[in-house]
């Protein structure tokens, strides 16, 4: 009896799997298993509402394995120990796993191929499970990796998608190897009141909905921040409780602004994800240095704490951060803005914005945060790495009638556009008995200040 492993990290799903597949082909029994290792917590990256969403995700994994017959395994330690533990107990002839391009995943993997080769296994590492398009196969003449986007997409854009895999109707896992209780949302403190529900089921019934009725009208209503008109699948896609390649075939023959608008969101994904493959410490360090001399934690704690619990004074920017402590995701404009305020009108260190909105995210990514903060910031992939977001144009133009700062910010419920967003503006009595803050800073000083500064740190590093 021939049996495989399939080691599940963030592509919890059973439709579309190619690990999954190809070990059912080559083996008479498949061993599913999930490994809590303790190296992620202690790297940051277990926070509560990603915890709380991967036991959503793994309980949905396990019923649909038993619905076919099998059950996941569930092993709490180092993975390379613990796969190298489940393969003795299965007396198994190799694993099968989805590929992932961290610095962080790199080492595990060739530690564990080492580790299975010692014991005469083999692993096989598939592609395109996590992306579309697979880090390091669309690459420019003259690099490893394109470090622009548009001419990425045009590239990415060409390439044939491998076919999407069924959900295998059968995944008969041997009785001998023993797993661990499932984790439970319920017993994880600090979760975001409303985070949303996990799981694979869950995953593909939005994305059904979303794709038959909302996404004509994506390129029109993406940046809607009160209409909450995108997609929210990114934690599916985080996770890999859906597939990119599948959702890719289900947009593309699609016509319109709308499922295009999509696909090319699909596509700043994997854009992001080559990027840090060819560029590891992009992860914590300027893909294009500007030699910044960002203020940092000591020097700007009061204005970094307010724009952390949501009281800058600019009800837009709080009503997205207290969105973000609220549900644990925050809207895309929201992110945006924030990020803007954060680092170039506050000239805060994009690094403390990162780790506060990895602390919260349920999409945390590391490829997609860690970037995306740094093209706000202007140190990475952007070509206009001086632009400012103006809070109050933005505010008027993406919640015009003030609805979504209302929902967020409940202080200024009873004011109307285009008080709002500049309650300081109230006359004396009007302002006076409403209890949210001045502005803390004036948005012109502050422009002049990243401005100047921007112009020194240039200067300085001629």
């Amino acid at each position: 009896m021939t049996i495989s492993i399939v080691l599940f990290t963030s592509d919890l799903r059973v439709h579309d799997h190619p690990p999954l597949r190809a070990a059912l082909r080559g083996a008479d029994a498949v061993v599913p298993l999930f490994v809590r290792d303790p190296a992620v917590d202690a790297a940051g990256f277990a926070a509560p509402n990603r915890l709380a969403f991967l036991a959503d995700c793994l309980s949905d994994l396990d019923a649909n394995l038993r619905a076919r017959g099998g059950r996941l395994i569930v092993r709490r330690g180092d993975l390379v120990d613990e796969v190298c533990r489940v393969a003795a107990e299965a007396h198994a002839d190799e694993v099968h796993m989805a590929a992932d391009h961290s610095s962080h995943a790199h080492r595990r993997e060739g530690r564990l191929r080492r580790a299975l080769q010692a014991q005469g296994l083999r692993l096989f590492v598939h592609e395109t499970v996590r992306t579309a398009v697979a880090p390091g196969s669309v690459t420019p003449a003259s690099s490893d990796h394109f470090a622009v986007f548009t001419p990425y997409f045009q590239r990415w854009s060409q390439q044939v998608l491998r076919e999407p895999l069924a959900a295998p109707r059968a995944v008969p896992v041997p009785d001998a190897v023993g797993s661990e209780a499932l984790p439970a949302r319920g017993d994880i403190a600090d979760v975001s009141p409303g985070l949303a529900e996990g799981g694979e089921s869950l995953g593909r019934r939005q994305a059904t909905d979303w794709l038959r009725t909302e996404v004509s009208t994506y390129d029109d209503r993406h940046d809607d921040l009160p209409g909450d008109a995108t997609s929210r699948l990114s934690p599916h896609l985080h996770f890999g409780t859906l597939s990119a390649v599948e959702l890719l075939h289900r947009l593309r023959p699609e016509h319109g602004p709308g499922p295009a608008a999509f696909v090319r969101q699909l596509a700043w994904r994997d854009f992001h994800q080559q990027v840090l493959a060819a560029r590891p410490s992009a992860a914590f360090s300027d893909y294009r240095s500007r030699h910044d001399a960002w203020r940092g934690t000591a020097e700007a704690h009061d204005d970094i704490e307010a724009w952390k619990q949501g009281r800058t004074g600019y009800p837009v920017i709080d009503a997205a951060m207290r969105q973000l402590a609220h549900e644990g995701w925050m809207h895309n404009r929201g992110r945006l803005l924030t990020a803007s305020f954060l680092t170039k009108t506050l000239y805060v260190d994009w690094r403390i914005g990162a780790r506060h909105f990895l602390s919260l995210l349920v999409d945390g990514d590391v490829a997609n945060n860690q970037l995306n903060w740094q093209w706000m910031a202007g140190t990475g992939t952007d070509t206009r790495p001086n632009r400012v977001l103006n809070p109050l144009t933005q505010a008027k133009r993406h919640d015009p009638d003030g609805d979504y700062v209302r929902r967020w910010v409940p202080e200024l419920e009873g004011l109307r556009a285009p008080a709002v967003h500049e309650p300081w503006k109230l006359p004396g009595l009007d302002r006076a008995a409403i209890d949210y803050p001045d502005p803390i800073v004036d948005l012109a000083d502050a422009r002049d200040r990243f401005q100047r500064s921007r112009e020194h740190a240039r200067g300085g590093a001629r």
